[in-house]
């Protein structure tokens, strides 16, 4: 059976197609079809990932996955949080959405974060029981980027545990333990419980 994933973010079907690989669906991007991504107005990750993945549905007639996530920074009242992708305005890169994040953190000397994962799947755009997962993962920000890897926040985002960034992980551990595979797993957990 066709299912599809709600994202035209290339970082993130990177990162979901392989957490993905053995649910047991053929999995199409929206970024492979000309499905345009909703307006998310919602004021939470859950309301979010329920508007794309109610709308994505709605479009192909498909299941579908979909995942809103972002960074929440502690000295920043949780800022930039659901308007991670846009943080420095629409169309903002992730080079501008970093700057403006350091320019912000400047003077503060709490850099504890996490970023956040909300994951829903929908048997259909009217489905009354959404599977939902979520995610959190905890590290820090660093005062200039290091790494290559990832996307987004990645090269900011340190994890004193492993005295690395996000960014200088390699792919399978960064899937393992990040917000978003933490969230993935859960969802796959809860597909396998309810057949």
């Amino acid at each position: 059976m066709d299912l599809v994933l709600a994202t035209r973010n290339r970082g993130k079907v990177d990162e979901m197609r392989p957490m993905l690989a053995n649910i047991g669906f053929n999995l199409i991007n929206q970024t492979d079809t000309d499905i345009p991504s909703p307006v998310e107005d919602g004021t939470t990750f859950v309301e979010n990932a329920l508007i794309k993945a109610r709308a994505v549905a709605a479009a192909t007639g498909l299941p579908c996955i979909a995942d809103d996530s972002g960074l929440v920074v502690s000295a920043l009242n949780g800022a930039p949080g659901i308007f991670s992708a846009r943080y420095a305005g629409e169309g903002a890169s992730d080079a501008d959405n970093n700057a403006r994040l350091l320019r912000e953190l400047e003077a503060h000397d709490d850099r504890s974060a996490y970023f956040f994962c909300c994951m829903v799947l929908l048997k259909a755009d009217d489905d009354p029981t959404p599977l939902i997962a979520t995610g959190k993962w905890r590290g820090e920000i660093l005062t200039a980027p290091q790494g290559q890897g990832g996307f987004g926040y990645d090269p900011l985002f340190w994890l004193p545990d492993l005295l690395q960034s996000a960014a200088e992980l390699p792919k399978v551990q960064k899937n393992t333990i990040s917000h978003r595979g933490q969230a993935c797993a859960q969802l796959l957990s809860s597909l396998n419980a309810h057949g």
